[in-house]
């Protein structure tokens, strides 16, 4: 894909702050904030509702088929927990949000998941998961990971990306 702006993936557990980070990076930065939760709810991108783990089950092809062509022309920032099940070519970079445990065990807790998500979470931080099928997906030097446990670091994480950015715009324009 060429694109005459980059997307971004700002991926991680769920509670890692993508959605409060990827907003701030449109903030700074102009992008086009993708949440992908909200997409597969409001286009019906999914196959149902699984009750225990109170998430949708997702339609992959439909959410593929959908983010191609939002994706094509870049200038977005992709804000997903699952970051494999996207195809390399459509990023710039990948943004791996970490927060410590017990930060996120609260914030989990306030957003009221029941005991069996907040527990397949937890263990999925600990475990590096998502940090784990970044690297495998995609190509080292684009998979950053970021801390993400103050609205300091999210805001220090915007910054970063504001300078990422304005390096990828003279690098693209020779």
């Amino acid at each position: 894909m060429s694109r005459s702006l980059p997307n971004i993936l700002v991926t991680g557990t769920p509670g890692t702050g993508k959605t409060t980070t990827s907003e701030m990076i449109a903030e700074v930065t102009g992008l086009e904030h993708v949440n992908v939760g909200e997409l597969v709810k409001q286009k019906q991108l999914h196959e149902g509702y699984l009750e225990e783990f109170d998430t949708h089950v997702l339609d992959e092809d439909k959410l593929l088929d959908e983010l191609e062509e939002i994706l094509k022309e870049g200038g977005k920032i992709v804000d997903f927990h699952t970051c494999e099940i996207f195809p390399e070519r459509w990023f710039d970079l990948v943004l791996v949000l970490r927060t410590d445990t017990a930060g996120l065990y609260d914030r989990m807790t306030k957003r009221g998941y029941n005991k069996r998500k907040i527990d397949e979470n937890m263990e999925c931080e600990i475990m590096q998961v998502v940090l784990e099928t970044a690297h495998e997906s995609y190509a080292p030097e684009i998979v950053v990971e970021l801390p993400s446990n103050t609205i300091d670091d999210m805001e220090s994480n915007a910054d970063r990306v504001k300078q990422w950015l304005d390096a990828w715009k003279v690098n693209n324009s020779k």
